[in-house]
């Protein structure tokens, strides 16, 4: 516990952080709100639909936790990096990894629940109608986003660096859909990880496959414990 108390406190002294913390809250409910002014018919997912676009703050989180170990501390700290420190305190690679990945974790769920309410609080308060039996497909969105959060965390642990897994992610969450458009070509694309996470939640998902929200949900843990896999034994192998 002291551990995982211990990378909180590193989480919350990062800018970036409080900045993935934000988006992640108010643009899913900025879209809500401005999806409300559309005529067109928002189906089943009104509202969660909204959330998949909050996503984009568990990504920074992931990756940030991970890329901000690799940077170089201050002068008054001796120009080291963060890393270097970390293992001085924490003799154990696999237990300072599982440390960070349930801090990224808790904070993730936290804020997926947080963005819930207040995405869904506001497009009711719009004019759609949520039936509370909706309700649970809010732990499909936490799921999602904290599975997000640590397949990004686990690319960024083998690039040493958050500019990859973070242009990748955002790019592909918001501006076009390699992923979607792979699904083009080759029907399997539905089983990449965020394709397949999205079913836990949304249920008018288009795609050249159906697949059941569990299914969907195992397939984008399965992509993450091997993403792990390989971060934790690149980490393991290699100098700090």
């Amino acid at each position: 516990m002291k551990l995982i108390h211990a990378e909180l406190l590193k989480l919350a002294t990062l800018p970036a952080a409080w900045i993935a913390a934000a988006l992640a809250v108010i643009l899913p409910a900025g879209v809500a709100a401005l999806n409300a002014r559309s005529t067109m018919e928002r189906g089943a997912d009104a509202g969660f639909q909204d959330l998949a676009a909050g996503v984009s703050g568990a990504i920074v989180l992931g990756v940030v936790a991970v890329s901000s170990e690799y940077l170089a501390e201050g002068a008054e700290s001796g120009g080291g990096r963060q890393l270097t420190t970390s293992l001085t305190a924490v003799a154990s690679r696999s237990r300072f990894l599982l440390a960070k990945a349930a801090a990224v974790g808790t904070t993730v769920a936290l804020l997926a629940l947080v963005s819930s309410a207040v995405t869904l609080v506001t497009t009711s308060l719009t004019g759609t109608s949520i039936s509370t039996a909706e309700l649970p497909r809010v732990g499909g969105v936490t799921a999602y986003w904290v599975l997000t959060a640590l397949l990004a965390g686990g690319i960024t642990l083998v690039t040493r660096s958050g500019i990859v897994p973070l242009t990748f992610f955002i790019v592909n969450m918001s501006v076009v859909s390699v992923s979607f458009l792979l699904t083009k070509v080759t029907r399997w694309a539905n089983y990449l990880p965020d394709l397949a996470g999205m079913r836990m939640f949304l249920r008018d998902l288009r795609g050249s496959a159906e697949i059941a929200p569990v299914t969907g949900g195992l397939v984008m843990a399965l992509w993450v414990v091997v993403m792990a896999g390989i971060g934790v034994t690149v980490f393991s192998r290699r100098d700090a």
